[in-house]
């Protein structure tokens, strides 16, 4: 039987869900994760202090604390971003280096341990510390996502 040339487009690429804590304080979600929140468009940032988890759960653009969910990528499918840098410094989320997680769901709520380690992620589209499934490159943020802007706020446009 002759060699057959394999076509990546052919196969479908699954991807686990991550969660990324950026340097600044910059949650980014990549397209397995932000899909298990319905592609939410806006969301709240929660803490369990006891456990040490983070969620973020999807809300109506009106509701008083949301977060816009911005496009990380400017080729429009890749990562989600949310500005958290006053919610990091407020729970003293360590953002020292950047790091990822798998998240896993709760009560509708996609949800972070922080307990665990996490993936340190050493640059843009570079190797990890510890390999993993699923390594998307990590994007700067663009705009004012380095900064906690709810949607809401009128003196920001």
């Amino acid at each position: 039987m002759p060699f057959e040339v394999f076509d990546k487009r052919m196969t479908p690429l699954v991807k686990a869900p991550s969660v990324t804590i950026q340097k600044r304080g910059v949650i980014s979600l990549n397209k397995a994760a932000h899909g298990l929140i319905g592609n939410a468009e806006t969301v709240e940032l929660l803490y369990d202090r006891d456990r040490q988890v983070m969620a973020l759960r999807t809300v109506d653009e009106s509701s008083p604390h949301a977060y816009a969910v911005r496009n990380g990528s400017k080729r429009g499918s890749g990562q989600a971003i949310v500005s958290a840098t006053a919610f990091t410094a407020h729970y003293g989320i360590d953002t020292t280096a950047t790091r990822r997680w798998k998240p896993f769901m709760e009560d509708g709520m996609l949800c972070v341990d922080l307990t665990t380690e996490g993936t340190v992620i050493t640059g843009n589209r570079t190797k990890t510390t510890t390999p993993t499934d699923a390594v998307e490159p990590i994007e700067a943020p663009t705009d004012d996502a380095s900064t906690d802007v709810p949607v809401d706020d009128p003196d920001h446009p």
